[in-house]
């Protein structure tokens, strides 16, 4: 009796987690061409807030959580833990809400407070660390409670969960490769986990084997930019292919931020520091080019950033 009450509920949370799906991914692709001066240089920007957990680590987190799910590896019993800048994190308590899923984050206590709020509002437990770690110190504070608690938690470990990088392979590369009619010619993404760079990286040359992919990194490693690695002194993610970049470039967190207000002006859209971040990339890359069509990710928007938006909107 009770291993049928098992199977059933299993059954169930599969059932569940499968219908969300229509939730994740196939966000719109946007035109920022009017801020390149250069007529036959076309960028576009995937507005990934258009989703279930308002961002593009909805992609992973989903991949992740279903997987495991399927694979037996969480159930009822347990709860999804993992380290987190704060975007995955709202992506697991959001699932974890919808599934009735108990989600445990380790988040740095400098991620914004919005994120913060939001996450606990969901109901996920939230245990802070100190920012000097970043999210290299959430790791390990996750890393050992998952040690003390096997039994009570599964890890997603998102760094170094390949079905980070897959979700982006399945869904981003997918949808980017639709929308632009395969006529895409670079890639430009930040590196934090890797997956979206990775992922969607790996789909795009699959298919477009001349494509050019320029990977982004702050220009410092005491940056401003949320959930972004500066990769020379941070724990680099078990994901993280470095071979796959044909260019690594550097962004500057004052530069992003100020384009914040420039996409406000111009698109009357209020975007996140990593989203302009992203934008700053593709635009100084599309400087370099006579002709192409160069896409990103806006990550999230900027609805969780009110202490940045106050100054920069």
């Amino acid at each position: 009796m009770e291993t049928d009450v098992k199977h059933t509920r299993s059954s169930s949370l599969r059932t569940a987690c499968d219908k969300l799906a229509s939730s994740v991914g196939d966000t719109p692709l946007v035109s920022f061409s009017e801020f390149c001066p250069a007529a036959k240089v076309k960028i576009y920007a995937k507005l990934e807030w258009r989703q279930l957990g308002g961002s593009v680590k909805s992609r992973p987190a989903y991949y992740i959580v279903r997987e495991a799910i399927h694979s037996g590896l969480l159930d009822g019993n347990r709860q999804i833990l993992d380290a987190s800048s704060g975007n995955t994190g709202i992506a697991y308590a959001a699932i974890g809400n919808e599934l009735g899923i108990g989600v445990t984050l380790c988040m740095p206590e400098n991620a914004s407070d919005e994120r913060k709020r939001i996450v606990r509002e969901l109901g996920a437990t939230l245990h802070l660390t100190p920012p000097t770690g970043s999210t290299d110190e959430a790791q390990e504070f996750a890393e050992t409670l998952h040690q003390k608690h096997p039994d009570r938690y599964f890890y997603a470990d998102q760094y170094n969960n390949d079905n980070n990088w897959k979700a982006h392979y399945h869904t981003t590369g997918r949808e980017i490769l639709e929308q632009t009619g395969y006529r895409i010619t670079h890639f430009t993404a930040g590196l934090g986990t890797t997956g979206t760079f990775i992922g969607t990286g790996r789909r795009l040359r699959s298919v477009i084997p001349d494509i050019r992919l320029v990977a982004l990194q702050p220009d410092l490693p005491m940056h401003g930019l949320e959930g972004w690695k500066h990769l020379e002194t941070a724990r680099v993610p078990g994901i993280y292919d470095k071979e796959l970049a044909d260019e690594v470039r550097r962004v500057n967190t004052e530069r992003a931020l100020e384009l914040i207000k420039e996409v406000a002006a111009r698109k009357n859209m209020a975007i996140s520091p990593s989203s302009a971040a992203n934008l700053a990339g593709a635009l100084d890359l599309a400087k370099t080019l006579n002709e192409g069509t160069v896409v990103t990710v806006l990550p999230d928007d900027g609805s969780k950033y009110n202490e940045i938006n106050g100054k920069y909107l």
